[in-house]
């Protein structure tokens, strides 16, 4: 087996069995990430507890690249802390961008089976995201002084696709 069709299947298998596409009761972040040129629509739904992310889900829609990304994402960001997660989120971007070394890229684990998608610029907002959508909450709880999450989906006091209740 050639290694892109290895990676082509990493990829299938997390968009058609994803282990955190689900709801996150009692999650202390949810924001909605959308990507309108693919119509991508997620809420990312964390738990963060003394700046460690314990917990987190997705729910929503969007095409494979979108959905397997986030899983991968999710997989890769439980129990590590949220400075992990800006580092690993970085590093993604940076392996997108074509700028991250061999060893960032390892350190993706099964996120680096995006890697090609650089050379298909119409997808690189599919595959990014979750990791943006993750970002701008943890900027968010940076922002509020916060080390646990407090913070809702636009204001909003449920999310909209999986009515968690809102902080």
């Amino acid at each position: 087996m050639e290694i892109k069709d290895l990676y082509r299947e990493i990829v299938n298998e997390h968009n058609l069995h994803p282990a955190h596409k689900r709801d996150l009761p009692g999650a202390t972040i949810v924001l909605n990430g959308v990507n309108p040129s693919c119509g991508d629509d997620i809420y990312l739904q964390m738990k963060v507890e003394d700046g460690v992310i314990t917990a987190a889900a997705f729910n929503g829609s969007g095409c494979a690249i979108s959905q397997a990304s986030a899983d991968m994402m999710i997989d890769l960001i439980i129990g590590k802390s949220t400075q992990e997660a800006m580092r690993y989120a970085a590093q993604f971007m940076g392996m997108i961008k074509g700028t991250a070394s061999k060893e960032e890229i390892e350190e993706l684990e099964e996120a680096a089976a995006l890697e090609d998608i650089s050379h298909m610029p119409a997808r690189v907002k599919c595959a990014t995201l979750a990791w943006r959508t993750m970002k701008e909450e943890i900027e968010e709880l940076q922002k509020r002084g916060a080390s646990s999450g407090d913070v809702g989906a636009a204001g909003a006091d449920t999310c909209g696709v999986c009515e968690t209740k809102m902080p």
